[in-house]
């Protein structure tokens, strides 16, 4: 039980790597409240599913890269469960396109979603956080925000901003004891590579050491790492979960 009793925000909750994390947390006895935009009913089923012996697992529905909605969220997460100990920014998006296609309404969502978003959260869990004098804020970033990928240039940015953001808060809050580091997550297998065709998997796979692709579990046992106290002395790191593509 290594979050027992902790209060824990996952943005964009209900599927994927943000559903994996969930579940982590709330299998290690933490209080968790998840955002989604449309999914109600199956955040409801993850409530139905993970809520037990008191322990509360709740979805709001919330959009994080609306800075006014990101703050009536978290407003909800205090009235109701009296305090955060963990924020994981994981909400975001893709759009992808060749930059000489790629319109500026792609790239602003993708922004706004994957960046802003990480902003909106931070900012609005901050001043209870300084409070506490303890918090763990973990931002999910990417592999292509080191190095970068064709037809991704947006994506690309937004995830490289996360790193530099990441950085910066562990400086502004390190002496108040709150830690804030980032998980760059490689190929993973969800929803969005089960499209993928077999010829674009396998070139996927030749640029892989470990020759598969992880899993969402995987990601998010690296989550559970840096929410509980076996990290407490780590802040402004980027954890490459990624099968050796970057090193």
């Amino acid at each position: 039980m290594l979050l027992k009793d902790k209060v824990a925000i996952v943005t964009g909750g209900t599927r994927g790597i943000g559903l994996a994390i969930v579940e982590a947390f709330a299998r290690e006895g933490a209080h968790v409240a998840f955002t989604f935009v449309s999914s109600e009913k199956q955040a409801k089923e993850i409530e139905n599913r993970l809520s037990r012996n008191g322990q509360i697992i709740k979805g709001f529905k919330s959009d994080a890269s609306s800075y006014s909605a990101s703050e009536t969220f978290v407003n909800e997460v205090l009235q109701s469960f009296g305090k955060i100990d963990v924020l994981v920014n994981n909400a975001g998006i893709t759009q992808d396109n060749l930059l000489l296609r790629m319109s500026e309404e792609q790239f602003d969502a993708v922004i706004a979603k994957n960046l802003k978003s990480v902003f909106n959260l931070t900012k609005h869990i901050s001043k209870q956080m300084l409070k506490q004098r303890s918090g763990s804020i973990i931002n999910l970033t990417s592999i292509v925000g080191i190095r970068g990928q064709a037809g991704q240039a947006n994506y690309a940015a937004s995830k490289a901003g996360i790193i530099g953001f990441t950085k910066s808060i562990s400086d502004e809050f390190g002496t108040r004891n709150i830690r804030c580091n980032a998980i760059a997550p490689g190929f993973i297998e969800t929803d969005m590579t089960t499209v993928l065709n077999d010829e674009t998997k396998a070139g996927i796979l030749k640029q892989i050491p470990m020759q598969r692709m992880g899993k969402a579990e995987e990601v998010a046992n690296a989550a559970l790492f840096l929410a509980s106290d076996m990290s407490t002395y780590v802040s402004g790191q980027t954890i490459s979960v990624c099968g050796a593509m970057t090193r």
